[in-house]
């Protein structure tokens, strides 16, 4: 009984009589609430790795001729070069790192111009930088004749021209933005709807060269909008990676600035961030790396924006995880879309961002309905 007595009166003293204590005890709380979260992140960052490889392995296995999981093991760890290698090495992970390349530096571009323009509709695609490189791969089609048809199939017989065309003129659409950004006092929420505009001007455009070109143009335009991996090859990867890493990079070391300008422009400018200068960084990296994904593998929708919004969705916006958990997400929806784009009309394959926009709008509009209202 008076042990009993003594411990009351320690709990007496510890939660009224002494207040530090007590701030002491639920400071450590929250600070262990902390850790729980922090580790649930890394955790999930982990689990997001191992589903990528699984998803790399199935992806390799599965095709025309299906090889077998341990046999796609054998090949890639000994660099095997005979038949089924070939299949490996030189026709599926071409596609294979293409997608991962594309679907990470699609949901990096949009997780980046989501948050300088603290808009959730944010991407390359609603902004018209994929509409304007559509533009400009149609404008070279038609004018410097950069096509060729068989009995048999429709080629572009200069695709280096395409690219390149549809690259700069990504890039103007971008510079444009980043004008109405710097001189004028637009809001970044209105900015949306300046690249909205622009995106119609260049559908416009895309539309004049649609009717202007005879039926085997028509052909080339319309077989390049579609967003089609089967255009990779290992030298356009390695152009893609050289792009995608160091504006990662440059993205992942501006990550607590990107959190600050999530709280607020106003609470920003306070932490001393130049918020203009941050904008017209993060709209000109994001553009970068969307100009030449989309420039060599055509349009592909809704990763810029599902790719985020997912994974804010499961671990929050703070950038220091989301630059790294996100890019994961894309590469993974965009493997497994490819990879049933291959599989649901074989041998026929499907371009991929069909199967994105079918599949990404009705999923996009279920997380905009799961969105808490304010």
């Amino acid at each position: 009984m008076e042990k009993h007595h003594r411990t009351m009166q320690a709990e007496n003293k510890l939660f009224s009589a002494d207040p530090d204590t007590r701030i002491s005890r639920e400071a450590r709380g929250t600070i262990e609430r902390y850790r729980d979260h922090v580790r649930f992140k890394r955790t999930f960052i982990f689990i997001l790795l191992a589903l990528l490889i699984i998803t790399v392995l199935v992806s390799a296995s599965l095709g025309a001729i299906s090889i077998p999981v341990s046999t796609v093991l054998s090949v890639i760890a000994r660099f095997d070069g005979e038949q089924m290698g070939r299949i490996i090495w030189h026709v599926r992970m071409p596609r294979i790192a293409a997608a991962l390349l594309a679907g990470a530096g699609l949901s990096v571009a949009g997780s980046v111009m989501q948050s300088v323009l603290r808009n959730p509709l944010a991407s390359p695609y609603t902004l018209g930088i994929s509409s304007a490189a559509a533009f400009g791969a149609s404008f070279a089609i038609v004018v410097f004749q950069a096509g060729s048809s068989s009995t048999s199939n429709i080629v572009i017989s200069n695709p280096h021209i395409v690219t390149m065309t549809a690259f700069a003129f990504s890039i103007l659409a971008t510079g444009a933005i980043l004008l109405i950004t710097r001189f004028t006092s637009i809001s970044s929420e209105t900015l949306v709807l300046a690249g909205i505009a622009i995106g119609a001007i260049c559908s416009a455009g895309l539309t004049l060269m649609q009717y202007l070109a005879d039926s085997v143009q028509l052909s080339h335009i319309v077989t390049w909008t579609f967003g089609d991996l089967g255009r990779a090859s290992w030298g356009v990867n390695a152009i893609t990676f050289a792009v995608l890493l160091p504006v990662f990079l440059l993205c992942f070391l501006r990550r607590w600035d990107l959190n600050a300008m999530d709280s607020g422009e106003e609470t920003a400018k306070g932490l001393g961030i130049r918020t203009e200068a941050l904008r017209v960084l993060g709209m000109a990296l994001a553009s970068l790396i969307s100009a030449v994904i989309v420039s060599f593998f055509g349009i592909i929708a809704f990763i810029g924006l599902l790719g985020p919004h997912i994974t804010r969705r499961l671990i929050g916006g703070d950038h220091r995880y989301l630059l790294v958990a996100s890019p994961l997400v894309g590469a993974v929806i965009l493997l497994a879309a490819d990879t049933a784009a291959r599989l649901i009309l074989a041998p026929m394959v499907l371009p991929v961002g069909i199967l994105t926009s079918l599949l990404g709008g009705p999923l996009f509009i279920y997380l905009l309905l799961g969105r808490p209202r304010r």
